[in-house]
């Protein structure tokens, strides 16, 4: 099997038939994973921008309802992932940082999916205000590319240890090219030890 990378293509799916485009909807290469550039109003006092409004999603095919809100704040060269919930558990994810720079990937495992075993990154950051939808069936994952960084994230369904999986980060048949950092990545004990692919629970 070719595993295909893809990395930062996007096109334009559609957009919100509003006066002011709010949120615009990027496709990428794997169907269902999306990238979301909010629009984001300036002044002198500051910005503002929805960062996320479920009319628009509902309007653009996502009815998603999302039913737990995540943070963390890691350093440089962490790493976190590839992570996944099975069955009834799986978990759909809007993520973004609100702080410094990550390269996020999510990793097709939907059985009959044209793309599965492929791959999309996307850089996300403070600065450009992206925001990546993974579907569920996906294995997800970050790497930190700046001092620190805070990665807030949207969940459809709750943390179940007993559905619990994960992918080998560095799986040469999935080919993720993270990016190179300073340093070695800093990973836990569990990242460490993920299956490779193929080997993956199911």
């Amino acid at each position: 099997m070719q595993i295909i990378k893809v990395i930062d293509h996007f096109r334009i799916l559609s957009l919100s038939s509003q006066k002011f485009i709010l949120m615009p909807f990027l496709e990428t290469p794997i169907e269902g994973l999306l990238v979301f550039e909010p629009q984001v109003w300036e002044d002198d006092r500051g910005y503002f921008f929805e960062s996320y409004n479920q009319q628009y999603f509902a309007q653009n095919g996502i009815h998603t309802v999302f039913v737990q809100d995540n943070e963390a704040k890691s350093t440089v060269g962490v790493l976190r992932g590839l992570h996944y919930q099975t069955s009834t558990a799986a978990q759909a994810k809007l993520v973004r940082v609100t702080e410094g720079e990550v390269f996020d990937v999510a990793v097709d495992l939907r059985p009959g999916s044209t793309t599965y075993g492929q791959w999309h990154g996307v850089f996300l950051s403070a600065q450009n205000k992206r925001q990546y939808f993974v579907p569920r069936g996906f294995a997800h994952g970050y790497l930190v590319i700046s001092p620190t960084a805070v990665f807030c994230y949207k969940c459809d369904n709750f943390y179940d240890k007993n559905a619990e999986g994960g992918l080998c980060f560095d799986d040469a048949a999935i080919g993720v090219e993270w990016p190179k950092i300073e340093g070695k990545y800093l990973l836990s004990e569990k990242d460490k030890v993920w299956p490779k692919f193929g080997q993956h629970k199911i």
